[in-house]
């Protein structure tokens, strides 16, 4: 044998269970396609920005982020816990009371949370604070749209707010998302203050990796995976391996090149960075747009936020950086520049001409379709000695990636005691 278990797939799910792996007793040997770790979290850095592929955020209130990674290594640089809601005729910050004591007033005060809307929302948030993020789960479940109804949420806050907000982070626009995921996720997002590392979110996985014994294989993409009489053996561009399990933990859309498990559906964005010399927001929140009649944006933007203003390693000394994010299941999904430029004009009432474009990331991939009811998911065992690791296993997020990889580790190691 070359190894004790090969992983397939250097994302979170991926580097969590070598990691476990590893902390069991085993040898692993870790397989990654591309150039480098990751998976769906990587940063590009373009004259000295840095444009994560896809807007994402790191909330350190994952019970799999505060157990497995250190954040104070990180650097973790805070967004605001609230938002920048623009509408026609005005634009209002909304934020946490408590940690933006500053905008208390605005925000209770506000149209958009009206007191029988912020009532609704406490009863729609109660089956969350009752388990924790990896606890039980109510066994009710319905969709996003009908959870809303069925606790009477249906005024501005619901229209101006949380849809819009919602669609970015799910990548999905539908409404059709499971209620009790969206509740977790939510939750989470309560109790901490989401940030990004001062390298980047890829300084995510970068940390993970480096606690490996042995270093990643990059740029050697698994092409075929065969069980054999006493384990599996994978073929690469680089030679065959052989090892007495593995676990595949790449991309939902590519299961079905290396197991006989059916690609998993999923939801994506476009998420568009610039460069400005001038500021055009100050504060380190995020901007939604509830301009059009009955909530929801007026363009192709759904967020927008000059990340530089929280993350000040984002852009260099004296320039700005600001993205928007665009949804692929909306027609305007893959909006042209011309029309994104107009959007953001509109949103910050100036002009975008002095913008430079850095680059444009197409996510098609972004996050798994989680339609109710939520599963308590386990690893999936495909054969007798392969396993699937992966959020798709579990919830879509950071930590349901860190969460699955970690019980794929777990089985593993009881499938090799016997």
């Amino acid at each position: 044998m070359d190894t004790d278990v090969i992983v397939i797939g250097a994302g979170l799910a991926g580097l969590q269970c070598a990691r476990r792996l590893q902390r069991n007793g085993h040898r692993v040997t870790v397989l990654e396609a591309s150039d480098a770790v990751g998976g769906r979290v990587r940063t590009d850095v373009i004259d000295g920005f840095r444009c994560d592929r896809g807007f994402q955020v790191l909330n350190p209130a994952y019970p799999a982020v505060q157990d497995w990674i250190d954040v104070d290594a990180l650097g973790l640089q805070e967004f605001g816990v609230g938002a920048v809601i623009h509408t026609s005729t005005s634009t209002t910050t909304l934020a946490h009371p408590l940690r933006h004591p500053e905008h208390a007033l605005a925000t209770l005060g506000s149209r958009h949370t009206p007191v029988s809307d912020l009532l609704a929302f406490a009863r729609w948030i109660a089956p969350a604070l009752r388990h924790s993020a990896t606890g039980p789960r109510p066994a009710e479940d319905q969709t996003l749209r009908a959870s809303f109804d069925a606790a009477g949420l249906t005024g501005r806050l619901r229209r101006d707010v949380l849809e819009t907000f919602l669609a970015g982070v799910l990548a999905d626009s539908s409404g059709e998302s499971s209620a009790n995921y969206v509740r977790l996720l939510v939750r989470c997002f309560a109790l901490g203050a989401p940030g990004l590392p001062r390298g980047g979110m890829q300084a995510l996985p970068e940390q993970m990796a480096q606690w490996l014994l042995e270093p990643v294989r990059l740029n050697t993409g698994a092409r075929d995976l065969q069980h054999t009489a006493d384990g599996v053996q994978v073929s690469t561009d680089a030679g065959t391996l052989r090892a007495r399990a593995a676990v595949v933990a790449v991309g939902p859309q590519d299961l079905a090149a290396l197991t006989e498990a059916p690609a998993v559906p999923t939801h994506g964005l476009t998420t568009w960075w610039f460069r400005s010399a001038e500021l055009p927001q100050a504060g380190p929140f995020l901007m939604l747009d509830a301009t059009r009649r009955g909530g929801g944006p007026a363009g192709p933007i759904w967020n927008t936020a000059v990340v530089s203003q929280a993350a000040p390693s984002y852009a260099p000394e004296g320039q700005h950086l600001i993205q928007a994010t665009t949804l692929l299941d909306r027609p305007d999904g893959l909006a042209e520049e011309a029309e994104v430029r107009r959007d953001l004009e509109r949103l910050y009432q100036r002009s975008t001409a002095g913008w430079e474009l850095l680059t444009r990331h197409v996510v098609e991939h972004t996050l798994p379709v989680q339609p109710p009811p939520l599963r308590d998911a386990s690893p999936q065992r495909v054969g007798e000695r392969v396993l699937i690791a992966g959020d798709h296993r579990d919830h879509g997020s950071i930590q349901g990636a860190l969460v699955s990889g970690d019980q794929a580790a777990q089985s593993v190691t009881r499938l090799l005691a016997g």
